[in-house]
């Protein structure tokens, strides 16, 4: 029996709202490393977002490199396959591919073309060989592919997700040729395993921490993209774990929420297991939690002066060193403009053994005398646009009431301002 571990979205380096997480990142990469001990699987496949940006930090990387020649020397038998994500640099990710493949590491990041401007299909074609030299199974390596990387299908409908599922297409025509010749050396079926950096049509994202994947068009591939002949495709880019087609597709989901928006989501990793060219068993292993989220309240909205009574109810662990404190969202009803507010807030928590990383304002219903005739033509000639009725408008559709003189009269001062250093 084969058995794959499909993990994706590490995002090593992600500063959230400003606080370094490097203290999660280490707790979840030696929690890894332990399980990956525990179960002894034949291969780790990362689906992409190794990293957090094109730019890591030093810190990032050697959390990363660290990780790899830790588990090399504890697992030598075990191979690693990884991909590029739509956040990681592919040049970067897979300069260092030689040295890795010396250490049972293969690294696939950037779309290779020969001379003739043909994909170098055979690249993304990576054999999963056991120890005694018998390849158990296929994996497709395709990283997070650009409107570039994809082949170019003349009087295509979408030339972006046509040439995707193309690729797709002639990568598992020839991983099933490559199947069939060893199947008939080892006297059985051997599995057809995928990877994927991409948004399935129908899966539940997060905006929040999850960037967009092409700007200006259509990013959603469908389900049916993956052909038959692949057994499992191992997902990365949605950050909640989620399947489709009755296990076949799946996304593992990151291992640590990346936003509040995903405070409830339950972070995990896929243990697959493989019988002859089909998956057996799907088993998802929740990865712990190292730092709580809290938003208050955790529901709904309160003014700055019922933020005292919410912070109340919550249970926090005094003796905490910072790198383990909560990070805390408040959400605040806006009731209007309010310069004391951020110091009140601040002091509201300042005792507390929390990290105030996001404060939200919740407005009240927009206001129906807003004008959204106007914002609904975007032809009006951007001179006869006064600037005083476009903010009254807005202060009208945020706080159900029309501003006061002062602000009015300071908002006047600045446009005048402005029309005279342009003159």
């Amino acid at each position: 029996m084969l058995t794959v571990f499909h993990t994706a979205d590490w995002h090593l380096g992600q500063s959230f709202f400003g606080f370094d997480r490097d203290y999660e990142h280490q707790q979840f990469l030696e929690w890894l490393l332990k399980t990956l001990d525990q179960h002894r699987p034949d291969a780790l496949i990362i689906s992409g977002d190794v990293f957090d940006t094109v730019n890591p930090s030093a810190l990032a990387q050697r959390r990363y490199y660290d990780f790899l020649a830790t588990v090399s020397t504890s697992l030598p038998a075990m191979q690693i396959v990884i991909t590029a994500g739509n956040h990681d640099s592919a040049a970067r990710l897979e300069s260092p591919s030689s040295l890795l493949e010396s250490l049972n590491i293969r690294v696939v990041g950037t779309v290779s073309r020969d001379e003739n401007d043909e994909i170098d299909i055979h690249k993304f074609l990576v054999p999963i060989v056991s120890p005694t030299g018998i390849t158990q199974a296929i994996v497709l390596a395709i990283p997070f592919l650009r409107p570039s990387d994809v082949p170019l299908l003349l009087e295509a409908e979408d030339p972006y997700l046509d040439g995707v599922k193309e690729l797709y297409r002639r990568t598992t025509d020839a991983a099933v040729v490559m199947a069939e010749r060893i199947g008939e050396q080892v006297g059985g079926q051997i599995p057809i395993i995928a990877m994927g950096h991409c948004h399935v049509m129908g899966g539940i994202e997060s905006r929040d921490s999850e960037r967009r994947i092409v700007i200006g068009g259509s990013e959603a591939v469908s389900p049916g993209m993956f052909p038959a002949e692949i057994a499992y495709v191992a997902l990365g880019h949605l950050h909640k774990a989620q399947q489709f087609r009755q296990n076949r597709i799946r996304y593992c989901g990151s291992p640590l929420p990346l936003s509040f928006a995903e405070s409830g989501y339950q972070h995990s990793l896929c243990r697959v297991c493989f019988e002859g060219c089909r998956v057996s068993t799907v088993e998802e292993i929740p990865v712990p939690r190292t730092i709580p989220l809290l938003s208050v309240p955790a529901k709904g909205a309160v003014p700055v002066d019922g933020l005292v009574d919410e912070l109340a109810t919550l249970t926090l662990e005094n003796d905490l060193p910072p790198e383990r404190y909560p990070f805390l969202e408040l959400r605040i009803l806006d009731q209007g403009p309010d310069p004391s507010r951020r110091v009140r807030i601040e002091e509201a928590v300042e005792s507390l053994p929390v990290r105030l990383a996001s404060i939200k304002l919740e407005t009240m219903a927009r206001s129906a005398s807003f004008d959204e005739e106007m914002l609904a033509s975007g032809l009006a000639d951007l001179h006869s646009i006064n600037p005083e009725e476009i903010l009254t408008n807005a202060f009208r559709e945020k706080y159900q009431a029309d501003p006061d003189q002062a602000l009015l009269q300071a908002f006047r001062e600045i446009v005048m301002q402005q029309e005279t250093a342009e003159a």
